[in-house]
């Protein structure tokens, strides 16, 4: 668990989620579903039941290469990262997350707190060696976040998200441990 200051002056607590938070989890994702056209879903395309949901979060739990963490404010959930690695031995090093915060906390640091998480997590971890990640081309804040933390561009995927019959690239980025 990691406490922090925000830039609005409110202190977000960072934590693995559990169990326990399925139910804040799936109504935080059914919020920011209709909030951005930056993520890999959108309204109404996001479907797991609470079961799923707590199966997801128990089999995340138990691994030494994934991690699911929350953000919350005065005990609701603001934003979240899920990071998951592979799992045969040529891949258990490397993997991709992705990250999403309520827009109504857009800009006060919350995704920068997460992503720092899990970049000293996969230190610790002495299992994760490359972060990946995935962003559209034009989600200029989330990238220039991601070039402020260390992240650098590897990649673009071409046509990578349609979107309301509109096709968008992706930039494939990573920051290396060691």
């Amino acid at each position: 668990m990691k406490q922090a200051k925000l830039i609005n002056g409110d202190t977000v607590i960072i934590k693995p989620a559990k169990k326990s938070d399925a139910i804040g989890i799936l109504d935080y994702v059914n919020t920011i579903s209709s909030e951005s056209d930056f993520l890999t879903f959108g309204q109404g395309e996001f479907i797991m039941s609470v079961e799923q949901e707590e199966e997801l979060l128990e089999y995340t739990s138990r691994q030494d290469n994934a991690i699911y963490l929350i953000a919350e404010i005065g005990g609701k959930i603001v934003g979240t990262l899920n990071f998951a690695a592979g799992k045969r031995p040529r891949k258990v090093h490397t993997g991709e997350f992705g990250v999403s915060v309520l827009k109504e906390h857009w800009g006060n640091g919350i995704g920068t707190q997460l992503i720092q998480y899990l970049i000293e997590w996969s230190k610790q971890s002495k299992i994760i060696r490359k972060i990946n990640l995935i962003v559209r081309n034009d989600n200029h804040s989330a990238i220039h976040i991601y070039k402020k933390l260390g992240f650098t561009v590897e990649g673009v995927i071409t046509r990578d998200f349609k979107i309301n019959e509109i096709f968008y690239d992706a930039l494939f980025m990573g920051y290396t441990i060691d």
